[in-house]
């Protein structure tokens, strides 16, 4: 089991990143509410992993925090929920906001993410109600829990061409379960000029919501 990686960031594409440990590259999938915390590009990242072994891939799922990490693992193992599902809903909702949803029992923000249907979400709520308790003891105060590196001021000194911004934002919406027309309606209605990819994808996953 790979439970942590510490290396140089030599590549990011929202959801995916990919890191040099000791000359070795390793490819990771991220939710978003992560990737918002990366460092730029050459510069030294650490990431809590889940490996995940199948008989068509062996697949490395990186989490900014032990808590990220946590929840994706109880996710997975709620019936009907693999990791492309279990990436969408942490990329859709910060790790404080899903425990509140399912404290709450709020079905309707669920549903609001892509792949969860009422009887996913109700069933959902029902599974982790309880296994979810020892994550909310620990929990930071909404005053102390920060989602980390805010994304409009990433890259600030990079120009990116729009159409790539653009598209790279609707290609991780995509990879996260979004429809490809539906992934290019909720970017478009976002878009500003001067946006970096992960600022667009952050308020394209807010309209969602």
């Amino acid at each position: 089991m790979i439970g942590r990686i510490h290396g140089v960031l030599l590549e990011k594409a929202p959801p995916e990143v990919l890191i040099d440990v000791a000359g070795v590259g390793y490819e990771l999938q991220l939710p978003m509410t992560s990737f918002y915390q990366l460092p730029n590009v050459g510069e030294a990242c650490t990431l809590y992993t889940h490996f995940v072994v199948r008989e068509d891939a062996q697949l490395l799922f990186g989490f900014a925090d032990k808590l990220e990490r946590g929840l994706f693992r109880e996710l997975i193992k709620a019936n009907g929920v693999g990791p492309k599902l279990g990436l969408a809903i942490l990329s859709g909702m910060s790790a404080s906001q899903f425990l509140q949803v399912v404290q709450n029992e709020d079905v309707s923000a669920l549903t609001s993410l892509p792949g969860i249907g009422k009887k996913t979400a109700e069933r959902l709520v029902v599974e982790l109600r309880d296994r979810l308790a020892k994550f909310t003891q620990s929990l930071p105060t909404p005053d102390t829990f920060t989602l980390g590196q805010d994304p409009d001021a990433a890259n600030t000194n990079t120009f990116v061409p729009v159409n790539d911004v653009k598209e790279e934002a609707v290609s991780a919406l995509v990879a996260l379960g979004y429809k490809p027309p539906q992934a290019s309606k909720m970017v478009n209605s976002v878009f500003e000029d001067g946006m970096s990819s992960e600022a667009l994808i952050r308020q394209a996953l807010k309209t969602s919501l």
